[in-house]
């Protein structure tokens, strides 16, 4: 049985939390902040924000991440702190 988008985007949520979990300290602001934004059921959409200092280096390496665990991205950088990678899958 093949997994619908947004059960395949929430399991590849769970492992982006799990690999950048230092990023992720509960008692802290996040650096990385996770959201499916789901108005769309044809094409939900895994939403990654990064908000700190070296945000492009964390992006690189969580788009790289999310590509290899076959999902597409787009990045929207909003500042030199403020990026969001955007990542879809079939």
């Amino acid at each position: 049985m093949t997994k619908e988008p947004i059960e395949v985007l929430d399991d590849l949520a769970d492992q982006v939390a799990d690999e950048f979990e230092a990023y992720r300290q509960p008692d802290e602001f996040k650096d990385v902040s996770l959201v499916i934004e789901n108005s769309d059921k044809e094409r939900p959409t895994l939403i990654v924000h990064v908000d700190r200092e070296d945000a492009e280096f964390l992006v690189d390496r969580i788009e790289e991440f999310l590509r290899e665990h076959g999902a597409r991205t787009e990045r929207e950088r909003h500042s030199a702190t403020d990026v969001r990678v955007l990542a879809t899958v079939d």
